[in-house]
Order: structure tokens, then C-alpha cells, then sequence
């Protein structure tokens, strides 16, 4: 049976039977149940399965969803490329139908590929297969992840304002009719403050009490002194008042103050929302051509303001040192732009949200280098040597695809750039360099795919 199986198998269907008969002989057969897995994704890779009969379908986690990526019926082989290389699954192979495999053992498999050259560009030509077709659908859901990410931080930034909006418009509305049912001097609605001197805590809180012994109430004398309004200035618009008469002038002066308050708090939310909108056009460089001369810094500056959220909450410390004469450089600037969101997004969750991040650009010759830094634990050798190779991630099953850095190198390059890595316990830079006009070639290349 075994021997049938394999021969039935594509990639050992040109075997020599003496060969074949040898694997053969080291199969282990395996039976599963429907829903049963055969392979689970992040464990130690061993050996090889052949489907004898029934059908698995193959999926890899990204967060908390699970991605199809195939089904695979009688023939098919599964777990050759960990296998191989003796590492991490890479995916999860889980039955559909009750099945029968067969368990190859690595040992099996490496005297079969040492003594057939058939078998060996066999299995590689698979391998290259089913990487090509891994690598096409993850980078489908590394732009939708991107999407995500995008969304999650539209979704937190908007909120802040358009809630500030809400509560000010309901407060607005009750200090109108508040300062509405109040009937003063007409010469009293002609009055402003003078200025309105910013005060610390302790200053503010002495100039309450102070307006407070004029007018007797606590709660007018804070909105007259954020208003910006001196007890020397109300004593000179309640003169000639009596008591009652300064009180409710007092009362209309601080309904008012009250009122414009709250109408430039939905002033600055709506320019935040204006903000956050320029951004998000900015950043996906809408209406716009697919090439163009850009300014590295907006761009930068722009991600920040999308992915504020995740710094913000996280308490990480971001600052900025920009050439003031940074030469604007020609790029696909929503490809640029995805890999800065790459490498923040990055950083900040190294930092495990709490650290300092630090951007600088700068400009030497014909290049334009920018530098993201981080005070993350490091990344060591062995890792930094397959930090851009696809699919690779220290991050858990199902945290990351393996593919945001090696999509960011291909995008550099693809712009005539590099990219490069210095890291240490503590301090952590990737170094984009990108030339202020493309090659030749990334230009042809673009003008073709958007005749």
C-alpha cells in the first residue's frame, strides 16, 4: 500500500522502483479523523507526510483568524520545506474527512534526495511552488493588515475629537440657555478681558480665590479666570453696581466666558478631525500620480499621526531630527509610506509599548537616509542575518506573517535603495537610503505597469 501511495505521489512518480521501495519501507502509516490536525503550526519540524486518501486543508494564523492557503486531496505531500530545514512549521495542516497519510522520517527522505537527482528537483520544484503561492496570499493580507492597522488608528484618533465635540455641543447648548435667561447692561456684553495670561496650577488657584471674594461663587470665579479676566478688570465692570446688580453681571460674564470656551473646544476638534484627514490623504497619496517627487519628512510625519494612537497609549517618547534642507526625492509615495508604518509599527511593539523612538533624516550627496531607532532589547546576530528573508518573525504563531520586513526591503530596493540594520541590547536602527531620483529601470518599470 505504501509503495502504491508514493508512487501516486507527483514528485516520486519518476523514482526507480528501487529506490521508492526503500521509502517505501520506512513509511509509517497514519490514520486521522475529521478535524484532526496533522500538522500544527510554530512546532519543532521532523518528517514529511504523503495523503493516502481524504482531504486537509492548510492554514496559517494571523491574529486571531485563520488564513486558507490550500486544500490538498490524495498526492499531495505536506511539511517538506520544515522538514527539510529542520525548523518551525510554518503553517497548520488539519483534516477535513477522515484520512490516511504517510509518516516519511527527514532521515528517510535525505538518503532518498542524496541518491535521486529526479526526486530532489522534485521536492524543490514544490517547495517553490507552494512558497510562491504562500507568499502571493500573505502579501494579500499583509495589505489588508496594513488596512487594519490604518483603520485602528483612524477609528482611535477620530473618536477622541468627534466625542470632545458631542460632550462640548451638549454643555454649549445649556450655557446658552444658561446666559440667555441672564439680562445684562447692553455696555457689559461690549466687555473682554485685556489678555488671558497662561497660569500654573498654583497662580490660577490664587487668582480663583481672589475673584471669588469679589463675586462669592467658586465655580463663576474659575470660568471668569480661564476666561483670562483680572479682579481689577471686574472691579471696573461692576462699578456703580450694587451687589445684586455686579452678581449677575458677574453670572453673565462667566456664562459667556463658559460659552466661548466650550465653542473653541469644538474649534480644535474640528480642526484635529481636519488634521487627521490630511493626514490619511496625505499618507495614501490620493488623487495623485504613482510617482513623484515627495518629501520624506511629510511622510514620516504623517505615519506618526496615524500609528499616534499606538505610541500615545504605550507611553513611548518619539522625537524628530529633520535636515531643514532635506531634498525632496522621486518614490511611490504610498509604498514608502508602508514601509515607515512597517518599521514604527515595528519599534513600538519591540519596546513592548514604553521607550524612547527617535527619527532622523538627512540628506548626503544624492541620497536621502532616514533612520528609525528604538530602545527595544536588540535583535541578536543569528536573527539580524534572516531578519529580511520572507516569512521569517520571532514573533509567535499567528503575531506576524513573516513578511512586513521583507515587503519593506523589496520596496526600498525596488526604489534603488537599501536598507540596513545596527542593533544592540538597548538600541535598535534600521537605515533607509534611497536616492533623491530612481534608476532608470524602477522608472520604466513603473511607467509600464501605469501607461
Amino acid at each position: 500500500m505504501a509503495l502504491d501511495a508514493l508512487r501516486a505521489t507527483p514528485i516520486f512518480a519518476e523514482v526507480p522502483d528501487e529506490h521508492l521501495q526503500r521509502l517505501a519501507a520506512q513509511a509509517i502509516p497514519m490514520s486521522l479523523r475529521e478535524g484532526d490536525f496533522l500538522i500544527t503550526e510554530g512546532d519543532q519540524a521532523d518528517d514529511l507526510f504523503v495523503v493516502v486518501s481524504g482531504e486537509f486543508d492548510v492554514t496559517k494564523r494571523s491574529g486571531t483568524s485563520e488564513i486558507p492557503l490550500a486544500r490538498v486531496g490524495p498526492g499531495a505531500i505536506q511539511g517538506e520545506l520544515a522538514a527539510l530545514e529542520r525548523g518551525k512549521r510554518m503553517a497548520s495542516v488539519r483534516a477535513v474527512t477522515d484520512a490516511e497519510v504517510l509518516r516519511i522520517p527527514y532521515l528517510a527522505v535525505r538518503d532518498l534526495l542524496t541518491g535521486e537527482p529526479d526526486a530532489a528537483l522534485g521536492i524543490i520544484r514544490t517547495v517553490i511552488g507552494r512558497l510562491r503561492g504562500m507568499e502571493a496570499t500573505l502579501r494579500q493580507r499583509e495589505k489588508l493588515a496594513g488596512l487594519g492597522t490604518l483603520a485602528a488608528g483612524l477609528a482611535h484618533e477620530l473618536n477622541n475629537p468627534a466625542a470632545a465635540i458631542r460632550r462640548s455641543v451638549d454643555s454649549l447648548d445649556r450655557a446658552i440657555a444658561e446666559r440667555n435667561a441672564l439680562h445684562p447692561a447692553d455696555a457689559l456684553t461690549l466687555l473682554r478681558p485685556a489678555g488671558h495670561a497662561s497660569l500654573d496650577a498654583l497662580d490660577r488657584a490664587d487668582a480663583v480665590d481672589e475673584i471669588e471674594g469679589l463675586i462669592g461663587d467658586t465655580q463663576m470665579a474659575a470660568a471668569l479666570v480661564d476666561a483670562g479676566w483680572t479682579t481689577d478688570e471686574l472691579r471696573g465692570a461692576f462699578a456703580g453696581m450694587d451687589a445684586v446688580a455686579a452678581r449677575e453681571a458677574a453670572a453673565w460674564l462667566a456664562a459667556s466666558a463658559t460659552v466661548e470656551t466650550l465653542i473653541g473646544e469644538v474649534r480644535m476638534a474640528g480642526d484635529r478631525i481636519s488634521e487627521i484627514v490630511g493626514a490619511v490623504k496625505s499618507y495614501a497619496y490620493l488623487d495623485q500620480a504613482p510617482v513623484q517627487r515627495i518629501d520624506v519628512r511629510k511622510g514620516l510625519d504623517d505615519t506618526l499621526v496615524i500609528l499616534r494612537h499606538k505610541l500615545k497609549v504605550g507611553e513611548i517618547e518619539v522625537t524628530r531630527d529633520y535636515d531643514p534642507d532635506l531634498p525632496e526625492i522621486e518614490a511611490w509615495g504610498s509604498e514608502l509610506n508602508q514601509v515607515w508604518t512597517n518599521l514604527i509599527d515595528n519599534a513600538a511593539d519591540a519596546m513592548d509599548g514604553r521607550g524612547a523612538l527617535s527619527i532622523r533624516a538627512k540628506s548626503s550627496g544624492d541620497e536621502v537616509a532616514v533612520t528609525i531607532c528604538d530602545s527595544g532589547p536588540g535583535i541578536p546576530p543569528d536573527v539580524a542575518s534572516k531578519i529580511f528573508e520572507p516569512f521569517f518573525t520571532t514573533k509567535p504563531p499567528g503575531i506576524g506573517s513573516g513578511l512586513g520586513l521583507h515587503i519593506s526591503h523589496q520596496a526600498v530596493v525596488r526604489h534603488g535603495g537599501r536598507i540596513d540594520l545596527e542593533s544592540e541590547p538597548g538600541h535598535t536602527c534600521f537605515i533607509v537610503t534611497l536616492p533623491t531620483t530612481m534608476p532608470k529601470s524602477a522608472r520604466a518599470g513603473a511607467a509600464a505597469s501605469n501607461p
